[in-house]
């Protein structure tokens, strides 16, 4: 229903969805589009043949629902195009003589000169040739063992028999129907992100040249891996993507930030437009926290993490109070909290501190993304504001969207009424390099978790049997170049679990930092930015 009002008057909107559930969701679409907006059902490959059922027939095939929002809407027909394993291909040569039997090919990027078999004649002309090889539409065979093909090359003097034959696809008026078993429904091969349900790229062009133009906007609600906003940016589309889950949204900006130009994420890289990563909840804006004064704003604050409120001075800097018997500083909520700030503040009050001090700010005023900054053994921790609506807290029970352990889980029915307090997880971490005994890799970075505990904010917090269930991933940056977060691998609970609570990452291509998010089963998240030197020999 919410799509529905979002959609522009002359929007689409398309479903996947598989045959479980299928017949169900085109009862709704029908009632919430109206059963006369209903354009097509489209059938899509599942995926790879596996070994199904045997009392059954195996599934095949997904529906794609496509309904518009109204009768006048944006639709691009088109023709398919004509794949080698196609049988309608045809010769370049036909029967009767001819003069002009010397044309000129590309084969292999090579230009060479092809003489067609005698009693025959070529069908093209030169011009038409080099049209088709610039459409990229001939290919070459080679003729069966024991048959000769009756072509020639000509290398300068020199004629010499040859077994390539040239061929081109015959026919490419074929308009695309509801039928797409053509292309792949899922992405297959390494280069796709390794996510359970990424659809492969042909599948989204398909459905974003049909029913929009360069420029439009495509929203993708489920957006998994990221396929349609990757798509969208290669076809010149504007594109909004969402999804409950940090592994999806990681992995998205991972797929944005590594783009080919070509559909199948082919070709030469393809530098994204800039875009904007937003974390979405119950909000009000920054104007809340300007508005509410310097004082109610760090009573506010200090109420949000429980912190003690207690003034006092260490070298003439004055503090705002205590937590965890650790000072606490309300940073303002006026300005930008930056390295060089902490920076300073270290000069000023590192030499009186022990172990470590807290600084709040408001989540869009902080100006780095790890967790807590190092010096000299001292630890500054930072308390982001979310500014969710406290007054919510209290009339509505809410339970966080739970983030998955394991990479089953990924695409679990998330029914929850969650909201965005952001308080990182507690970890405790050792982390060393060594020469592994199972791969025949030299060395090998390793994050061994001692403890692991989500923090929680609630009335009726989740109970764990051990701590470290709470543990939803490991994301890594093996290459953190101080800007942004660039996924390189992801380790679910399960398998760190299995590995003894450690994480072993190749120490190939890493960079000299590595940023590592730890992520609990509620979404919050523990960043850590360590340098190459922090992996101790082991």
């Amino acid at each position: 229903i919410l799509l529905r009002e979002l959609l522009a008057y002359d929007g689409s909107i398309y479903v996947r969805i598989d045959y479980h559930f299928g017949h169900y969701i085109k009862v709704i679409m029908d009632e919430i589009f109206g059963k006369n907006n209903f354009r097509n059902e489209i059938v899509v490959n599942r995926g790879r043949l596996r070994f199904g059922p045997v009392d059954r027939f195996n599934t095949a095939t997904d529906s794609l629902f496509f309904y518009t929002k109204s009768g006048n809407y944006t639709f691009n027909s088109f023709r398919r195009e004509r794949y080698e394993h196609e049988p309608k291909v045809t010769n370049f040569y036909t029967k009767g003589k001819s003069k002009d039997n010397l044309k000129r090919f590309i084969y292999k990027n090579k230009e060479i000169f092809l003489i067609c078999p005698e009693g025959t004649h070529w069908k093209y002309s030169q011009e038409a040739i080099d049209k088709l090889h610039q459409k990229g539409l001939i290919f070459f065979k080679k003729a069966r063992k024991g048959l000769q093909s009756g072509m020639k090359i000509k290398l300068g003097n020199k004629i010499i028999p040859t077994d390539i034959m040239p061929y081109h696809y015959m026919d490419l008026g074929k308009r695309i129907d509801s039928n797409w078993t053509d292309i792949p429904g899922y992405a297959i091969g390494p280069k796709t992100t390794g996510y359970p349900t990424e659809n492969a790229e042909q599948l989204l062009q398909r459905v974003i040249e049909a029913s929009s133009n360069e420029g439009d906007i495509v929203l993708d609600c489920f957006a998994g891996s990221g396929t349609a906003g990757a798509v969208a940016e290669k076809l010149e589309r504007r594109w909004i993507m969402v999804d409950s889950s940090k592994f999806a949204i990681y992995t998205m900006v991972k797929k944005i930030f590594n783009l080919k130009q070509k559909i199948g994420n082919k070709g030469k890289p393809l530098k994204p437009k800039p875009f904007v990563l937003c974390n979405a909840g119950l909000y009000k804006d920054h104007g809340f926290i300007l508005s509410i004064g310097e004082e109610q704003y760090k009573k506010f604050a200090m109420e949000l993490f429980q912190v003690e409120s207690k003034k006092f001075e260490i070298n003439g800097l004055e503090m705002d109070g205590v937590l965890f018997n650790c000072p606490v500083k309300v940073f303002s909520q006026k300005g930008y909290l930056t390295e060089e700030y902490v920076d300073e503040l270290h000069d000023t009050v590192g030499e009186q501190i022990k172990g470590r001090m807290f600084l709040i700010a408001p989540a869009s005023r902080v100006y780095f993304l790890q967790d807590y900054i190092e010096k000299d053994g001292l630890r500054y921790y930072i308390l982001r504001i979310p500014y969710s609506v406290i007054d919510e807290l209290h009339k509505q029970k809410f339970t966080r969207p739970i983030q998955p352990a394991s990479s089953s889980d990924i695409n679990q029915l998330i029914e929850q009424v969650g909201f965005d307090f952001v308080h990182p997880p507690n970890v405790k971490a050792e982390y060393y390099k060594r020469k592994p005994k199972d791969k025949i890799i030299k060395e090998e970075l390793v994050i061994e978790i001692k403890e692991f505990e989500a923090v929680q904010r609630s009335k009726e917090p989740i109970e764990f049997k051990d701590p470290k269930d709470a543990l939803s991933m490991v994301l890594i940056d093996r290459n953190y170049n101080g800007k942004y977060f660039n996924m390189n691998d992801y380790f679910f609970k399960d398998q760190i679990e299995k590995e003894g609570w450690k994480v072993r990452i190749l120490n190939i291509r890493t960079g000299n930092n590595v940023m590592i998010i730890y992520l609990d089963v509620l979404g919050n998240e523990r960043i850590e930015v360590k340098s190459i030197k922090d992996f101790k020999k082991r």
